[in-house]
């Protein structure tokens, strides 16, 4: 079924759980390490997952802010939900201002395509590193689960997507035979977030633009930005969409997600390429996934940490895999000068360590070999 350009289908309902690599764990941080209410982080991804498919049409994916997820889930002794909050907050008025001036439009006029292709490259090889990373200790698991998906993505009659997830939840129920009684306990009970801002204090909002914030524009820009616009123009061109609209999306989206209670969010390549290699064609993925993360948030709060052990982390481990396979593999660095393909793999290479740093790195090789100062 095709509504006002999104498509609603089996395909699109497989694509639709193609970035779960990156979103369970985070969430699973954010509520059982920080203790944040479950309720406004998944309301608010909800919320602008669904906007996100009516609005840009393609499988913009809206993921947590990863450097700030990782600092804040790692370090939660001294990073309070106020702080995280309070970094939401500044990512949204930076950002919205970024795109509103046109200042990332001129940065992404002087970014040339090797520089883009070497950060996608990055985040390609940086998703497989991580999937491997959360196979460890259940390489059995994880070796059935990448094989059996290779398999289906192979032939394509069944979507793989939802076999691997049958797949998962089969096998955490035969481990923990307990997730049956704590299943069958789980309730509906309408529950609103609550307003985040009101509980932010000066030295929380301190932490959170200093310790938590600025770290992340780097990443944000390299990856949510510059990187998925390449992505997306690159899939779907008939679908374009521009670095301005990019930047005010997430200036709106951590505004008024922050507001809700919600977490520090963004786009991004890696979880455009999940969304992709397992089907996702059109914004109805997003649409699908909004509404069911919606429904969660709204009715089933409480119960999230019992829903998420369906998915064992190995499974996770295996969808992140094949997004980063997606994402490297669409680098196409081999089609490039030689002078272009070292901008490529420097860009890429240290963009693993630093994306901003890869990135100063490759825009100051490109401007050295295209104005002759060195020959590669």
């Amino acid at each position: 079924m095709r509504v006002a350009g999104n498509e609603y289908s089996i395909r699109e309902a497989a694509g639709a759980f193609g970035d779960l690599g990156t979103l369970i764990p985070f969430v699973v941080g954010y509520i059982t390490v920080n203790h944040m209410d479950p309720a406004g982080i998944l309301i608010a991804f909800g919320v602008f997952k669904l906007w996100a498919g009516l609005y840009f049409k393609t499988p913009v994916p809206i993921q947590p802010m990863k450097a700030i997820g990782t600092a804040a889930i790692t370090h939660a002794a001294t990073i309070s939900p106020g702080a995280i909050w309070a970094s939401g907050l500044f990512g949204g008025i930076f950002w919205l201002v970024m795109g509103v001036t046109g200042t990332v439009s001129w940065i992404a006029k002087i970014t040339s395509r090797p520089i883009v292709q070497g950060i996608v490259l990055s985040l390609g090889l940086g998703f497989i590193l991580e999937g491997v990373r959360m196979m460890q200790g259940d390489y059995v698991l994880a070796a059935l689960a990448t094989a059996l998906t290779f398999f289906l993505l192979s032939h394509q009659r069944v979507p793989a997507m939802l076999v691997l997830l049958g797949f998962g939840v089969t096998v955490a129920l035969v481990r923990e035979p307990a997730l049956l009684a704590g299943l069958a306990e789980c309730s509906l009970r309408f529950q609103l977030p609550t307003f985040g801002l009101a509980h932010v204090s000066w030295q929380e909002a301190i932490t959170g633009v200093v310790v938590l914030g600025l770290p992340q524009v780097a990443l944000t820009l390299g990856n949510a930005i510059i990187a998925t616009v390449e992505e997306n123009n690159t899939l779907f061109p008939d679908r374009r969409i521009t670095v301005k609209e990019i930047a005010v999306d997430h200036g709106i989206m951590n505004l008024v997600g922050t507001s809700l209670g919600g977490v520090p969010m963004c786009h991004g390549a890696g979880g455009m390429a999940g969304h992709v290699r397992f089907g996702a064609r059109t914004g109805g993925a997003l649409v699908i996934l909004g509404v069911l993360i919606l429904f969660i948030g709204l009715f089933l709060s409480d119960s999230v940490a019992t829903l998420f052990k369906l998915f064992p982390r190995s499974l996770l481990g295996t969808i992140l895999l094949f997004g980063g396979l997606e994402l490297a593999a669409g680098a196409h660095g081999d089609a490039l000068k030689r002078g272009d393909r070292y901008v490529v793999l420097l860009t890429a290479g240290i963009s693993l360590w630093n994306m901003g740093v890869g990135y100063l790195a490759g825009l100051a090789l490109w401007y050295a070999v295209q104005r002759e100062w060195i020959r590669v």
